[in-house]
């Protein structure tokens, strides 16, 4: 028998979110970033990819290690905290905390990985060519504009899965029937 029993489903999501966050927290900061491994293969693919995108657009590209540029400039790094795993963790939290059916959830969350990853090598494209052609405007369009948008795009995705989720936080009719009595 359980000591308290939380009917709330608002509070019920806030805990479940809170456990995942410090679980991915435990997981992420403790023991991926550290090894460095998952951040280092998710930068050189993102390295990739977005110099594939910018030779595309008739840039010269000059790709080493974690730097991706265009010639005569010094490059954009993809350092740890750019790779968007720890976004990934944040958009993966709230789709898990939130009701819904369990095989919609995990192909959304594939999807929403998947859009997580995109807008992270947009990103770094619109960098990278920032530093180009504007380079004025590089470090507003570095610290504010993408980063922004980023999470823009994770808070939409969000939305969106709680608006075609499976997921109810009304009041069970029961409950609402014994408050009222």
């Amino acid at each position: 028998m359980a000591i308290f029993t939380i009917k709330s489903p608002v509070t019920q999501f806030i805990l479940k979110a809170l456990g995942i966050f410090i679980l991915w927290y435990v997981v992420y900061e403790l023991w991926l970033l550290p090894d460095g491994r998952l951040d280092a293969w998710v930068a050189h693919n993102i390295i990739g990819v977005s110099a594939g995108i910018v030779r595309a657009m008739d840039y010269t590209v000059f790709t080493y290690d974690r730097v991706v540029g265009i010639y005569y400039n010094a490059g954009i790094e993809i350092v740890d905290g750019c790779t968007g795993i720890s976004a990934i963790g944040l958009f993966l939290g709230f789709i898990l905390a939130y009701p819904g059916e369990w095989r919609s959830r995990i192909s959304f969350s594939v999807a929403g990985i998947g859009v997580i990853y995109f807008v992270n090598v947009l990103r770094i494209v619109t960098l990278v060519i920032t530093q180009e052609e504007w380079i004025e405007f590089f470090d507003i369009t570095h610290d504010y504009s993408t980063t922004t948008i980023f999470y823009i795009v994770i808070f939409v995705m969000w939305m969106l899965w709680v608006k075609f989720s499976d997921g109810d936080f009304s009041v069970p009719k029961e409950d609402t029937d014994a408050a009222l009595a």
